[in-house]
């Protein structure tokens, strides 16, 4: 362009100076100024334009000299102004470009992909990030549609998410992609909304930041404790084996009972079938006990993925006691119940919530054996907090908790106990965590220590 701005300044003089006739033609470097303005930085628009305006100085003193009239003049002051003008628009316009080029570069220094496009989709900026997360260079994304380029797949409607983004200006949530070598990629997606002075949309522009690696991280983290969970519910169930072949015991002792009733009453002159009639109903209901028995241990042993679903907490309290119940007898544990007058919905996994509560009892029964104190009682007690959840306290008559050692009781491999390995009262914060709550400790005025854990209640009508 430089040349060509050279021979246009030259020709523009030439007819200037050679032509008197040929009116205000210097007005024409104003061309010569926009070519220059493809070609050089500000100092070389700087200098083309006073050469400008000194080549329409010079022409127009050769062609008038001192006689000049005054529309000449003004024909010359109006050229000089304009040049001026232009020059000034075009430094100003360069500037503009040269701050946006900037900002530009600065967003490709990002890892995050980021790109504007329209609202009904079309790519008009694709930058480098993008172009790392994504495979696709900005020549093959500008102009084309996201949402079919990326395969995007959405967490809700697309009409839903566009009617927030238009209420608040700005939307946030994962998104999962297509790659270009076909792979899928998790991103947390912002989108903010550029509007005209009107209030009408213009663009969106929307940053994606790959957490596909956190996503697989969780997820090994969360199948490293549900493996760790698994073998904790096996170790706990070995634990508690003289207290399931007691509970299994009983039932089975009542079958048989009933069964030897059942013999007698047939083996009689006249047969009393009214009796034999309840024996037998005695012998299923021990059974179908007995069954239940031991479809709650084969739960708590299983390992399987977890399942969410509705559940009563009293129940889950009501199932937790009857495999420790034996440990009670066994070190002489007065067991208190208070449980609420009304079901405590709540959305979590039965098995997982069983365990929970039976570690909370092991711990409260294994505090107290240990110990001197005459008063042996466990208070369990269920209601509803102050912030509508669902509040399960196990409140014991032990030793107490050591202030300095209430603080690390939650954490992984802390342990007061010698042969203890530090892992029942940590994954009991990990599953309360899981299932959207919180575990914490409170000393017992009357000695010993009370555990508490809460969970989100569910309305039986929300949740059906």
């Amino acid at each position: 362009m430089a040349p060509l701005a050279n021979l246009l300044a030259a020709g523009i003089f030439a007819v200037d100076t050679l032509d008197p006739f040929a009116g205000s033609v210097s007005v024409l470097y104003v061309v010569v100024v926009l070519l220059a303005s493809t070609a050089f930085r500000r100092r070389g628009i700087v200098l083309c334009s006073l050469a400008c305006v000194g080549l329409t100085v010079l022409s127009f003193w050769l062609v008038h000299g001192s006689e000049a009239s005054g529309g000449a003049l003004s024909r010359c002051v109006m050229s000089i102004a304009t040049i001026v003008i232009t020059a000034l628009l075009v430094l100003k316009n360069q500037s503009t470009s040269t701050d946006l080029s900037e900002k530009a570069q600065l967003l490709d220094l990002t890892h995050d992909a980021i790109f504007v496009r329209s609202m009904g989709g079309l790519i008009s900026y694709w930058n480098r990030g993008a172009e790392a997360i994504y495979g696709w260079s900005a020549e093959h994304a500008v102009g084309k549609s996201t949402h079919q380029l990326l395969q995007t797949v959405f967490p809700a409607r697309l009409d839903q998410i566009n009617r927030e983004l238009l209420s608040s200006n700005r939307w946030e949530g994962e998104l999962v992609h297509a790659k270009r070598d076909g792979s899928v990629v998790v991103v947390s997606s912002r989108w903010s909304l550029q509007k005209d002075a009107d209030g009408r949309p213009l663009a969106v522009l929307e940053t994606n930041t790959d957490i596909s690696q956190r996503r697989r991280a969780e997820t090994e983290v969360l199948k490293a404790q549900a493996e760790l969970a698994h073998v904790t519910r096996l170790t706990t169930l070995g634990e508690l084996t003289a207290s399931i072949a007691h509970e299994v015991n009983q039932p089975l002792a009542g079958i048989v009972m009933n069964g030897e009733a059942c013999l007698r009453w047939m083996d009689r002159d006249k047969p009393d079938l009214d009796e034999v009639r309840s024996a037998v109903k005695r012998s299923i209901a021990d059974a179908q006990r007995a069954s239940d028995i031991v479809h709650r241990i084969r739960a708590l042993s299983k390992k399987g993925d977890i399942q969410m679903a509705l559940v009563d907490v009293n129940e889950i309290v009501e199932e937790s006691l009857t495999l420790v119940q034996r440990e009670l007898v066994a070190n002489r544990i007065t067991l208190k119940l208070d449980l609420a007058n009304q079901a405590l919905s709540a959305l979590g996994d039965r098995v997982q919530l069983q365990q929970l509560l039976i570690n909370l009892l092991i711990n409260a029964i294994q505090a107290m054996a240990s110990g001197t104190n005459d008063l042996r009682e466990i208070l369990v007690t269920t209601s509803i907090d102050e912030s509508n959840q669902a509040n399960v306290r196990v409140q014991d008559s032990g030793p107490g908790i050591d202030p300095d050692n209430a603080r690390q009781l939650f954490k992984t491999f802390f342990t007061t106990k010698a042969d203890g390995m530090g892992m029942g009262l940590s994954i009991c914060r990990s599953i309360v965590e899981s299932h959207g709550g919180r575990v914490w400790i409170v000393p017992n005025p009357g000695g010993g220590a009370i555990f508490q854990f809460s969970l989100p209640r569910v309305e039986k009508d929300a949740g059906s």
